[in-house]
C-alpha cells in the first residue's frame, strides 16, 4: 500500500478507499509428526525422519544491496526541489462472494518543498482535488461540491501527518514526497532483498527489490537508469484474503518549470463546506 508506506504504516487507505486494518507479521508455523504406536508385544518400526525444509533462498536479513537499490532512489527524489508524476492505484476489495473485485484510481501529483502539494485524482468513484499552498488545506469534490478547508502546518510533511490524523486523508505516495524518504521508507523495515529484473515494468528496465516492514510485504521496481519508482505492490500479512494494492508510477518530471500560481486554488461560489474530518463523522446521520 504507500503501498510504499504500507512498510511503516497502520495500514489506512487514502479518503474514500476501502479502510485495511493494522497488521503484524505472522509467526513461523511448525508442523507436528504423529507415529502410531504398535501393540507392546510387536516391536516398533522407526518412522523415517522428516525430510528437510527446501531451501527457498529467502535470507532473514536486510540485504545492503536492496537498500543500496532503494537508497538511490531516495536519494534521487529527496535531492528534487519540486516534482509532478502520474499514480495509478490499483487494489482488491471483497464482494458480496468474498471474491476480489479489483478498483482503480489515477492521481496527477505535482509538489513544490518544502509546502507545496496538488493532488487531483480520478478513478472508480468521485473525482477529488487536494490543495496544499504551505498555510492551508482544501479537499473538494466536485460532483457532491463538498469542500473541506483547514488551516495547515508550514511543511509537507507536517501537513501530510496531521490529514492523516485529523482526517484520515493519506495518499499511497507518501513517502516519495517527504522530505527525507529513505527514513520514512525503512522506519521497522526487517526484511529487504534483491529479487532480479525487468524489462517490462514502466517500459524501462528496472530493478526488483522486496521490502518486509511490521506491516507488511511490498515488492518495489526501480528503475536501473534513471532511479525512479515505476512500480510498488504491497500485501498486508495479517489480511488472511492477502489482497493486492498495486500502485504504477509514470510520467516523472524532476524539478519541472511550475507557474507562479501552481498551487493556488479559489473554491467555487455555490461550493459546500463541510467539516474537515474523517469521512464517517462528516456523511449523513441515518433515519
Amino acid at each position: 500500500m504507500p503501498v510504499i508506506a504500507a512498510v511503516r504504516s497502520s495500514g489506512q487507505m487514502c479518503r474514500g478507499d476501502q479502510s485495511m486494518n493494522k497488521m503484524i507479521v505472522a509467526g513461523v508455523v511448525t508442523t507436528a509428526l504423529a507415529m502410531a504406536a504398535a501393540p507392546a508385544a510387536t516391536w516398533v518400526q522407526q518412522a523415517p525422519p522428516p525430510a528437510p525444509a527446501p531451501n527457498l533462498g529467502l535470507h532473514v536479513e536486510v540485504e545492503p544491496a536492496a537498500m543500496a537499490l532503494v537508497k538511490a532512489m531516495t536519494d534521487k527524489l529527496a535531492a528534487a526541489k519540486a516534482m509532478s508524476f502520474t499514480a495509478v492505484t490499483t487494489y482488491e476489495s471483497p464482494d458480496r462472494t468474498g471474491a476480489p473485485l479489483l478498483y482503480t484510481t489515477l492521481s496527477q501529483v505535482t509538489m513544490q518543498r518544502p509546502d507545496k502539494l496538488k493532488v487531483i485524482t480520478l478513478g472508480d468513484g468521485p473525482r477529488t482535488e487536494f490543495y496544499y499552498d504551505g498555510k492551508t488545506v482544501q479537499a473538494y469534490e466536485p460532483a457532491s461540491k463538498q469542500l473541506a478547508t483547514v488551516a495547515a502546518p508550514n511543511t509537507t510533511d507536517a501537513m501530510l501527518r496531521a490529514a492523516f490524523q485529523r482526517a484520515a486523508i493519506y495518499f499511497p505516495f507518501t513517502d516519495l514526497i517527504v522530505s527525507d524518504p529513505l527514513k520514512a521508507i525503512a522506519e521497522n523495515l526487517r526484511i529487504a532483498f534483491v529479487v532480479g529484473k525487468s524489462i517490462v515494468v514502466g517500459g524501462v528496465p528496472t530493478d526488483i527489490v522486496v521490502l518486509v516492514g511490521q506491516h507488511a510485504h511490498v515488492q518495489l521496481w526501480i528503475g536501473s537508469e534513471d532511479k525512479l519508482p515505476r512500480m510498488a505492490q504491497a500485501i498486508f500479512l495479517e489480511d488472511p484474503a492477502r489482497y493486492r494494492h498495486l500502485v504504477q508510477f509514470s510520467d516523472w518530471k524532476l524539478d519541472p518549470s511550475l507557474a507562479a500560481d501552481a498551487f493556488a486554488w479559489t473554491a467555487p461560489a455555490d461550493a459546500i463546506r463541510i467539516p474537515f474530518a474523517p469521512p464517517a463523522a462528516t456523511a449523513p446521520a441515518k433515519k
